[in-house]
């Protein structure tokens, strides 16, 4: 074969022969030799159908391009060139290894996303930024009763229940253009008609110069037997608080009681010398007047125990905080009391309403207070001590704080009281922080812990603002 045949095969840089009408090799050039020189001999790079790719390619004056030969872990690509005069054939190749290597893992990569989407039993859905669906996966029968195609260019607002859309809506807004992720909870309606609890985390996809937010992606979980075995749960704890704060319910309701059968004595002692004592009218009014504010409190008393028992629906709305926290302070003043600790509170002035359900957000702040007395406890025994509870307005939230005197927590397990089972108390379970970080993270807020500036633990509460 010659090398030198053709000036201008010398000088193309791909590697490539010059082939006789009957696929014979005449030269080739030196890109092509380091190959054949340094691995398997010419024939090896070829086609294996060479000599038919030139008779066609003769025959049909035509070039034939990204004719794929494999050697080895190296894939070349022929392209076969005829000349004007029928009688030679330029073949060059060029090596694509890779290109087809990368579009082999592309394709992989494809079929896996494809498997996954197609049998994942979560609903993976991309949005517009105006929050309609552009596309979803195949789950979105199982969960909704919608097939994909159902829910392209529907608005995400109207399968979420009317009294969270607004909150819940705007929430996400702020957390996917200042973070560009957010996880929130919240229910959705079913093509049936019925609504279910979903856990929805969606992260944000920027346009890569401007930053705006061009796409949503959102995976959806059903959470409902969570949410109601949560419930439950939270039942069965306020439960087992109010069988701990027995005598000092017992206490609150003995109060009144004993007032009112005081009054009713007093007003029978009137009544039988109303004859002789003008004024016995007058004082008879009086003790029938107090019977009524005495027996109201009472009623009050049970009415404000039967509403923090009940089991029910979680109920997400707007909540004034200082009514929140003075029922919480309630319930636990007599154990308070007891054990000489005075609750300190602080309330910002016009602070916003928070968005919660009133009975599980007592039910945290009343864990909250009755840790930290216990803390107090711990540490000052029978002295007096105090427990400061705040609320202020931070940011877009509402920051709740309840700081104790207690002997605190090492920085490195500040993380690990809010695990179940977890507990410093030789009779406690260890679930009520980690129970409370679930239900406030279920109204769209957190919880953690630090140390107090002056020993003790403060544990934070963050709540989201009512928008409704």
């Amino acid at each position: 074969m010659d090398k030198t045949r053709s000036p201008l095969l010398a000088k193309d840089p791909q590697p490539s022969l010059l082939l006789a009408a009957d696929a014979r090799p005449l030269a080739c050039n030196p890109a092509l030799q380091a190959w054949v020189d340094e691995g398997p001999a010419l024939a090896c790079w070829l086609p294996a159908n060479c000599a038919a790719l030139v008779r066609a390619c003769l025959r049909q004056h035509r070039a034939i391009a990204d004719v794929q030969v494999e050697v080895g872990e190296r894939i070349v690509l022929w392209t076969f060139i005829p000349d004007d005069q029928g009688q030679q054939v330029l073949g060059r190749c060029r090596d694509a290894s890779a290109e087809r290597q990368g579009a082999r893992e592309a394709s992989r990569a494809r079929r896996l996303y494809r498997l996954i989407i197609e049998n994942t039993t979560d609903l993976i859905s991309r949005h517009s930024p105006d929050g309609r669906f552009l596309d979803a996966s195949p789950a979105a029968f199982r969960l909704l009763g919608l097939w994909p195609e159902q829910l392209r260019g529907m608005a995400v607002r109207t399968l979420l229940h009317p009294r969270e859309r607004r909150q819940v809506l705007a929430q996400a807004a702020a957390a996917l253009d200042q973070d560009g992720y957010h996880t929130m909870t919240c229910r959705v309606r079913q093509a049936a008609g019925g609504y279910r609890w979903f856990e929805i985390a969606s992260r944000a996809i920027r346009e890569t110069y401007t930053g705006a937010v061009v796409e949503i992606v959102s995976v959806s979980r059903d959470i409902t037997l969570r949410i109601e075995a949560q419930e439950n749960l939270a039942h069965s704890a306020r439960l087992a608080t109010l069988g701990e704060l027995a005598s000092g319910i017992a206490h609150e309701i003995n109060q009144p009681l004993a007032a009112v059968v005081n009054y009713a004595n007093a007003s029978q002692r009137y009544l039988q010398g109303l004859e002789r004592d003008p004024q016995a009218r007058v004082r008879v009014g009086q003790g029938l007047q107090r019977i009524t504010e005495q027996a109201t409190h009472a009623a009050q008393v049970i009415r404000r125990l039967r509403a923090f028992l009940r089991k029910g629906p979680r109920r997400l709305q707007a909540l004034d905080m200082l009514d929140v926290v003075n029922e919480a302070m309630r319930l636990c003043a007599w154990e308070a009391a007891r054990d000489q600790v005075s609750i300190e509170l602080r309330v910002s002035a016009q602070l916003p309403a928070v968005y919660a359900d009133r009975v599980l957000l007592e039910q945290v702040l009343l864990n909250l207070l009755r840790n930290a007395i216990d803390a107090n406890r711990e540490q000052h025994g029978e002295r007096p001590s105090r427990i400061l509870l705040a609320a202020v307005r931070e940011g877009d939230g509402v920051l709740v704080e309840v700081a104790d005197q207690g002997p605190g927590v090492a920085a490195e397990r500040l993380e690990d009281i809010f695990t179940p089972f977890t507990t410093s108390k030789a009779d406690g379970l260890g679930l009520g922080l980690s129970m409370s970080r679930s239900l406030v993270e279920g109204f769209g807020g957190s919880v953690w812990a630090r140390a107090g500036e002056q020993g003790g633990l403060v544990v934070c509460c963050r709540l989201a603002v009512s928008r409704g």
